[in-house]
């Protein structure tokens, strides 16, 4: 595409609406220009004069936008034989980045650095774009926005300078080396060394054969599926916490070299933006998320076609086009539907995040999973691995067994037991109602073609993946079932959260103990180069070198440890002046938007003093958070914060889902309580809670506060921000904090049980956290010796720091996931897979053997001979002529007081008549210890390489 500049009136960033953002967000929405002599479009301001027309030219193939009469710049239409046949230009030109000066020697490596979100961990760029546009770059921390906005004469003359040119390219070397170099994972286990799968022609359908090489890893790539990512400002297509957790796993991936790729969906209005208004009400705003300054590419073909997918929906289909973000070494693929080719209801189904009703949130979800998982395939990606995070992506399982029907020829049962051994499901929901639920109605409205045409399953048969009941027709289809029944491991976020979600699924799993309930758990980490500060990063450098969060952390306790007390001690204090300076810029900001009194934006800019303990509460607002335990008592909190010997200042920030009135009822009351003439010098609320708000919050903060109703938070991840930076937790006794808490790193609430939604139990908790406050964090704080320095308070950080910050590390979750999680499900998946799935047609072939005989298993009599030191049991068994290498004969017991369940496996004893009489005899020594009686004979499917209960839930117990 040519580019044609005529002397625009004043700079294009000055224009009242930017004639460039105006072109690229049309030409991006797949608005057509109709070619043609007088064709315009215009764009008026808010006072209704004329800005900017749009006007395209059949003689000279060219669009033009003209300010006022004078052409502010043209665009060449880089083919005429690409234009439709009807006339119209749209989404066929070659390149949306065209209009960025490519021929100017230099720009394509500031390009490449800018569209990498390494950039937003690894801070070695910032300063490019400050050099730029300094005031931009502060404002959007967009890389991306920048080098779009700025003109060619600004980058030619930064590009000509040697300095500058010199670190551009020593930038773009080292991405390319450590791109290139082998990272934690290539360390470890190396680069698999097998076949892809292949089809070997003898008949209709070729036979899939793959072939692993004898201690190769069985690992090639691992595709992360999940509805949100919190990546970078730049990119706002997140909400909170699983957005959260999904961008920073990818970001320790990249440093680690695990081969990810990851697939969500790109929203052009992504999550809502918040403000506040007089009476303190949130409002909802939904900006529009111009794709042409996201730091993301088209995904084109070979060809440079842009890569466009088509998938069916009820009585039509849907185009989706397909996105690229580098993030380091891993790539990011993202969907959207605003494609030109689709009607304009379709067009916004990727239109908002977690917004609309159920039927929206399908079309969102198929697009996810059954698109994403196509999305891969046409790439020619082929993952062992599925990682499901939440159940949102969870119809990838039905596209990942079709795609192998299709190439295998073998059917539904068979290939979910092939697939299902890749992929696994991470649960971020603590209580079952969280869970996506769709109406059967909705179900067989957009799934019943394709079960029926391309599964081979009747609608039953589909509807029995989602509910606990199949045979009940009312009950809903619950995504995080068909998660279960479509992985071979499931795994909650935290150690409390895999307790609690084994209570949860504890009705899919009938008769089993609630302790054998197949959920696991990895707990949460966060990505600390995305959240520690520049002191942070230089300081943890300085005594742990700069490969500490690359997959070797042993020794950061012991040298954390080793910082003196004063260098302790002003790292602090220069975080909390940081802090303080950000938070009065940002809410004079804040108060100035929303048409407040110039004297009371004046009056922010010298709120806070930075020498003050500072709080942090920062979070969704909901009900069961409790962002308002603080407010139980309104005086109390008044005069702690108002001490004049040892004042407090408290930040808040965070937003309710536009539809949680009571959520937002809560934020209302802080507002209120905040206007009051004594309240407001100690506390602010800061709107628009966002990654750039959390970084500073979570940098500066003396102590973060985080009070949810145990069990409901699942894990969190706020409060592990703060430990690289120095903050000191004060939580309840859930998530993450419930196994990090110990009385030298930080402060609890709580008594580690359960209590609901208590009036009573909330007004205990709450006298705690005043009493928390006023009897030790306070006192802590501003206690000094002789130099000014609080020697307790920082022997409390240090010790945080040092013990859990490399606990609570994204690089420990990844790690765990690969080598828990991703490693064996890639050999799993490589076994069932070979020779066109001969395992799994042996597995469902098992399966159907046990379930035939299962309801005639039963024991006979029990005899038990015992001594000093243990116990022989011997108990007979009816099999039935089921083959006995079919299941497991077993003694169980639960586990005493916190202990896990003693399970003993008995083995079988061979006798004359046993085949036969179809009897079988079993027998097990039991240690003395415990009385015998308190185990139970019972029998368990078995089969090499299978999960069970995860796989085959049957069970059957003696007496029970």
């Amino acid at each position: 595409m040519g580019i044609a500049t005529a002397m625009p009136p004043k700079k294009l960033s000055q224009l009242p609406f930017h004639p460039l953002n105006i072109l690229k967000s049309h030409i991006l929405s797949g608005g057509p220009f109709p070619i043609g002599r007088h064709s315009h479009r215009t764009a008026f301001s808010s006072d209704g004069t004329e800005t900017v027309r749009i006007c395209t030219h059949a003689s000279s193939d060219c669009v033009s936008l003209l300010v006022g009469t004078e052409c502010a710049l043209q665009i060449l239409h880089p083919y005429r034989s690409r234009l439709d046949t009807d006339n119209t230009m749209t989404t066929k030109i070659q390149s949306l980045y065209n209009l960025s000066p490519t021929d100017v020697k230099g720009f394509d490596s500031l390009a490449d650095l800018a569209l990498d979100l390494r950039s937003s961990w690894n801070h070695a760029t910032d300063e490019v774009w400050r050099q730029l546009d300094p005031e931009l770059w502060e404002i959007t921390q967009n890389p991306w926005v920048v080098l779009q906005t700025v003109s060619r004469q600004r980058i030619e003359q930064v590009l000509n300078d040697a300095d500058f040119r010199k670190k551009i390219d020593q930038l773009a070397q080292l991405r390319h080396e450590t791109a290139e170099q082998p990272a934690w994972f290539q360390q470890n286990y190396g680069v698999a060394d097998r076949g892809r799968s292949r089809q070997e022609m003898g008949g209709e359908k070729g036979e899939l054969q793959t072939q692993v090489s004898t201690g190769a890893c069985p690992l090639t790539c691992a595709a992360y599926f999940s509805m949100e990512f919190m990546l970078s400002e730049a990119l706002p297509i997140y909400s909170g916490g699983l957005g959260n957790v999904a961008g920073d796993q990818l970001k320790a991936a990249s440093d680690l070299g695990v081969p990810v790729v990851a697939v969500g969906l790109l929203y052009q209005q992504g999550y809502f933006r918040q403000t506040i208004d007089k009476d303190g009400r949130q409002q909802a705003l939904y900006p529009y998320n111009d794709p042409g300054q996201l730091p993301i590419t088209p995904l084109r073909d070979a060809n440079g076609q842009w890569l466009r997918l088509n998938i069916d929906l009820p009585g039509y289909s849907v185009w989706l086009r397909a996105w690229q973000v580098q993030v380091g070494r891993v790539k990011l693929y993202l969907l959207d539907s605003n494609d030109a080719a689709n009607f304009p209801e379709h067009r916004g189904i990727t239109s908002e995040l977690y917004g609309g009703g159920p039927e929206l949130r399908l079309k969102q979800e198929l697009i996810l999973g059954i698109g994403g998982w196509r999305l891969l395939t046409a790439l020619g990606i082929e993952p062992e691995v599925c990682h499901l995070n939440e159940g949102h992506a969870a119809f990838a399982v039905l596209e990942r067994a079709r795609g192998f029907m299709e190439k295998s020829g073998q059917p539904f049962e068979i290939a979910l037991e092939v697939t299902r051994a890749g992929n696994l499901f991470t649960t971020h929901t603590a209580v079952a109602a969280g869970f996506d639920r769709f109406s059967p109605n909705l179900i067989e409205q957009y799934l019943a073609r394709y079960a029926q045409k391309n599964l081979g399953l009747s609608v039953h048969d589909l509807m029995a993946l989602g509910r606990l009941n199949p045979n009940d027709a009312s009950e809903s289809f619950n995504m995080a079932y068909l998660a279960i029944r479509g992985s071979s491991s499931v795994n909650g976020v935290s150690r409390l959260h895999g307790k609690v979600s084994r209570r949860i699924f504890e009705p899919l799993f009938p008769r089993w103990p609630e302790e054998e309930v197949p959920v696991g758990y990895v707990t949460n980490g966060v990505h600390m180069p995305s959240w520690d500060s520049q002191p942070a990063d230089e300081l943890w450098t300085h005594r742990c070198g700069k490969s500490r969060w690359l997959g070797v952390n042993e020794t950061l306790a012991c040298d954390i440890r080793s910082v003196s007390d004063e260098q302790l001690w002003q790292f602090r204090i220069d975080a909390t002046h940081s802090l303080v300076d950000y938070a009065r810029q940002r809410l004079s900001r804040q108060l100035a938007a929303s048409g407040s009194p110039p004297e009371e934006v004046e009056a922010a800019n010298h709120l806070f003093d930075p020498n003050t303990l500072t709080l942090g509460f920062a979070r969704r607002f909901a009900t069961y958070k409790r962002p308002n335990l603080l407010l139980h008592d309104p005086e109390r909190l008044l005069r702690l914060l108002s001490d004049a010997e040892r004042p407090v200042q408290l930040i808040i920030a965070g937003k309710a889902h536009p539809a949680d009135l009571a959520g937002q009822e809560l934020i209302r009351q802080w507002i209120e309580f905040i206007r009051r003439p004594v309240a407001r010098k100690h506390v602010i609320f800061l709107s628009d809670y966002d990654m750039l708000l959390t970084e500073h919050l979570v940098q500066g903060t003396d102590v973060w506060v985080n009070t949810p109703r145990r069990p409901w938070e699942a894990s969190g991840t706020s409060g592990m921000k703060v430990l690289v930076n120095g903050g000191i937790n004060l939580s309840e006794l859930d998530g993450w904090w419930a196994e990090a808490y110990t009385p030298e790193v930080g402060w609890a609430i709580g008594d580690g049980q359960e209590h609901g939604d208590d009036p009573a139990w909330d007004a205990v908790e709450a006298e705690q956290l005043y009493d928390l406050l006023e009897h030790e964090v306070i006192p802590e704080f501003y206690n000094r010796n002789e130099h000014g320095i609080p020697t307790a308070w920082l022997a409390r950080m240090r010790a945080s720091m040092s013990q859990l910050t490399p606990q609570f590390s994204a690089v420990r979750t990844v790690r765990e996931y690969t080598e828990q999680h991703y490693l064996p499900a890639a050999a799993a998946y490589q076994d069932r897979i070979a020779y066109n799935g001969a395992m799994a047609t042996s597995i469902v072939n098992w399966k159907r053997s046990l379930r035939e005989k299962w309801g005639s298993l039963r024991f006979g009599n029990q005899r038990v001979q015992s001594t000093d030191t243990d116990s022989m049991v011997e108990v007979e068994v009816y099999l039935d002529g089921l083959d006995p290498n079919f299941v497991r004969v077993e003694l169980y017991a639960d586990g005493l007081e916190s202990d896990a369940p003693t399970i003993l496996q008995m083995k079988r004893v061979e006798s004359q008549d046993s085949e036969q009489s179809h009897w079988m005899n079993y027998q097990v020594v039991v240690p003395a210890g415990r009385p015998v009686t308190d185990y139970t004979p019972r029998i368990v499917p078995h089969h090499a390489g299978v999960s069970v209960p995860l796989e085959l839930d049957l069970i059957r117990w003696r007496d029970r």
